[in-house]
């Protein structure tokens, strides 16, 4: 396996011209769901990716508190067609709070998640706090995870 966390500024542009087409590839272009991709927050972000044979396979951004919301945030949480069904999902999010949780000592990590999805979140300790709104088209609730529950 292996995991790499960079910050913005170390990409190089490979890499990050891969992780941009893959988000668009799912999230505009799978979901049929045209919004602003980039949205000019990864510059704040931590990235974490796993990467086989060169190839990125799942991905996410991990924001500081702050930066998203007043806690820290995990988004763009993101896995290769190819690489679903594998675990890597939930091994992409342990890593992510993990990640969160070493980076910034935080206690509560907050996401915006599709509403189809709170299973899964809730299987890495992610409890659902508002209402189903809509967001960009496609149904999502705010969900969060307080550490060591």
């Amino acid at each position: 396996m292996n995991w790499k966390l960079l910050k913005f500024e170390e990409f190089d542009v490979n890499r990050l011209y891969e992780v941009l087409k893959l988000r668009v590839d799912v999230f505009i272009v799978e979901q049929n769901c045209p919004y602003p991709e980039i949205d000019g927050s990864d510059q704040e972000a931590l990235h974490l990716m796993y990467i086989e044979n060169e190839e990125v396979l799942a991905y996410s951004r991990i924001f500081p508190p702050g930066a998203m919301y007043d806690a820290c945030a995990i988004g763009r949480v993101i896995v290769k067609s190819k690489a679903r069904g594998t675990g890597l999902a939930k091994e992409l999010m342990e890593k992510a709070i993990e990640t969160a949780e070493n980076e910034w000592q935080v206690e509560t990590i907050k996401i915006c998640a599709q509403s189809h999805l709170q299973k899964f979140y809730a299987s890495v300790g992610f409890i659902t706090i508002s209402d189903e709104f809509d967001e960009d088209g496609i149904p999502h609730v705010y969900m969060v995870r307080n550490k060591g529950k």
